[in-house]
């Protein structure tokens, strides 16, 4: 305790959870969402095909967690869409990555030391949204607690979760990657974030929000950059989570973690593989084929 207090862990706490998130922080969500975007398969020939189709696309992988979450707690979806300066920057960010020339900017933002500070950064907005998530249900329905897990949750992953849909809008339908079926790192990530921030908002932790911010951001962003940099696909939960479900569920040890994005149907894919990873690679090898 008193390192902590020596480092004042709880003033530093503070000052990142009034950080604003907009337009660094933001643009950094829009630019790796959008880029996983371009990893799905057939998303690059939708873009020439249909530019509005691509573009819905681009603002349900941007935005899907706020529409998702407005429907759950009653309001119209198209709330968010008054926020013109965040749809405006995600339009210019889907613009530039889809068909800047030479495809500058999306090898620019795809070089992977760029990609790891990107996606580092994306994880501090993924756990404000699941924060505000839980707080705003709580406003919404005081002693809710599964209403705040659930809205938190859906505020983390909610592109995940209505990935089904906006693969219709591309002319895919893949009912097999159903996100509750295979729930990716980042998914289970906000479950289980949703779960300690509505604690807290309950008092039943004993931790301040901005300490809770401060300390899941850590783990969220650095989690992320390790398997990013690693091209690695497990998840940190996954020994945790295997011997729980044998315990609690009967299901056999050494459980797999798939991420959201799914394999290509041509490549045989290890369940341990992440769908934008595998999307990438299948983009890679008709590259070379082309060649």
């Amino acid at each position: 305790m008193e390192v902590l207090a020596a480092l004042n862990l709880g003033d530093i706490a503070q000052v990142f959870s009034k950080m604003g998130m907009f337009p660094v922080f933001d643009v950094a969500y829009y630019i790796v969402s959008i880029l996983y975007l371009k990893y799905e398969p057939g998303s690059v020939e939708v873009s020439r095909r249909s530019p509005v189709a691509s573009w819905l696309c681009a603002m349900l992988y941007c935005f899907g967690s706020y529409i998702l979450a407005d429907i759950m707690l009653g309001s119209s979806p198209v709330d968010y869409f008054q926020h013109n300066s965040h749809i405006l920057l995600a339009s210019a960010v889907w613009y530039l990555i889809f068909y800047c020339p030479l495809n500058l900017f999306y090898k620019c933002v795809a070089f992977l030391p760029v990609k790891l500070v990107l996606v580092a950064l994306k994880e501090v907005v993924r756990t404000r949204k699941i924060a505000a998530g839980v707080h705003h249900a709580h406003h919404a329905y005081h002693h809710g607690v599964f209403i705040m897990v659930i809205v938190g949750y859906v505020k983390g992953s909610g592109v995940a979760l209505i990935s089904n849909f906006e693969q219709l809008l591309r002319g895919v339908w893949r009912p097999d990657t159903n996100e509750i079926l295979n729930m990716s790192f980042p998914t289970k990530a906000s479950l289980y974030g949703a779960i300690l921030f509505t604690l807290q908002e309950a008092h039943w932790l004993p931790v301040s929000k901005s300490t809770l911010i401060l300390i899941f951001t850590l783990f969220m962003a650095t989690s992320k950059v390790v398997m990013t940099a690693r091209h690695s696909h497990g998840s940190p939960f996954a020994l945790i989570e295997s011997w729980v479900c044998h315990l609690l569920f009967g299901s056999p040890l050494g459980g797999s973690d798939e991420d959201h994005h799914h394999p290509p149907a041509a490549v045989p894919a290890s369940p341990l593989k992440t769908k934008e990873e595998l999307s990438e690679g299948a983009r890679k090898r008709k590259a070379k084929k082309a060649e």
